[in-house]
């Protein structure tokens, strides 16, 4: 059994917390430049430009991508053989989001209820997904969700009877309903089974994925390729001006569900995919 600190849980949160609001993964960097070269539209050129300069002057100054610095999402792989000691483990996450919002100058955007809101301060608590894994180590990923993409996501309980067609027309449908407001070019994350609530983290945790990655299996793999060709077929483009470049990435995750339902949940996010990931 390997002990591991709380407080250790805290500092690393602190530090991913403003490296992924700082430095984008160079998966979605490369994306971004490859859809440069492919772009002819002088205005999706500009704009794809823009972005390009705007995430190297991030990397260069050590500050912010976006001013929406997102809401804290915390994805903890915890081996069964490890102890955590000196605290509570929702309190020592929640402690590395306050500390490293607060050092990072990064925005609070979270508010004390939902309905009443009210804003929080620190932009606690994050939103926190445990999974208990083999080993005795802890792998930590750090994505900050900002929320204009993610209130274009959508979930949908499909009967199996609406088949792989069903599926393919509701991610063209949730992404052309998205238009700009996400601020493409997007990353989009599908999540294919499960119940309810477990088909909408199978979407959150596709866009944690490499979008130079494929699916596993060679049936969603080339799923993936294809739904990312007809999005791009869309002609949203760059920040809804037109364009090749809607979305640079589509990954899809799924899980075993039930004979009576196909869960299918979409979530979006902006060409800021950021996540970062340690392992302690």
């Amino acid at each position: 059994m390997r002990e591991i600190m709380a407080s250790q849980i805290t500092d690393v949160i602190e530090n991913l917390c403003i490296q992924a609001n700082e430095h984008l993964p160079e998966d979605v960097k490369c994306a971004i430049k490859n859809c440069r070269a492919c772009e002819d539209w002088e205005i999706a050129q500009g704009v794809l430009d823009n972005i390009i300069e705007n995430f190297e002057i991030a990397d260069e100054q050590n500050v912010p991508i976006c001013q929406d610095t997102g809401m804290a999402c915390v994805f903890l792989e915890i081996g069964q053989d490890v102890h955590i000691t000196g605290g509570n483990l929702s309190e020592a996450v929640n402690e590395g989001v306050r500390r490293g919002y607060d050092k990072g100058y990064l925005r609070k955007s979270v508010v004390k209820d939902p309905v009443r809101r009210g804003n929080t301060g620190d932009n606690t608590p994050a939103m926190i997904y445990t999974e208990i894994v083999p080993g005795e180590q802890i792998k930590i990923t750090v994505g900050p969700k900002g929320f204009g993409s993610e209130n274009m996501s959508a979930i949908r309980m499909f009967k199996p009877s609406a088949g792989l067609q069903g599926i393919k027309d509701f991610i063209l449908e949730t992404v052309e309903t998205a238009g700009p407001n996400p601020c493409p070019p997007m990353v989009v994350g599908v999540g294919i089974g499960g119940t309810f609530d477990k088909a909408a983290l199978l979407a959150k945790k596709a866009l944690m994925r490499p979008i130079d990655s494929s699916n596993e299996d060679p049936y969603y793999a080339d799923l993936e390729v294809e739904m990312l060709d007809k999005i791009n077929k869309l002609g949203i483009g760059p920040q809804g001006f037109g364009g090749k470049t809607t979305a640079i990435g589509l990954n899809i995750e799924t899980m075993p569900t039930h004979i009576a339902g196909m869960p299918c949940a979409i979530n979006i996010n902006c060409h800021v995919t950021r996540h970062k990931t340690e392992v302690i």
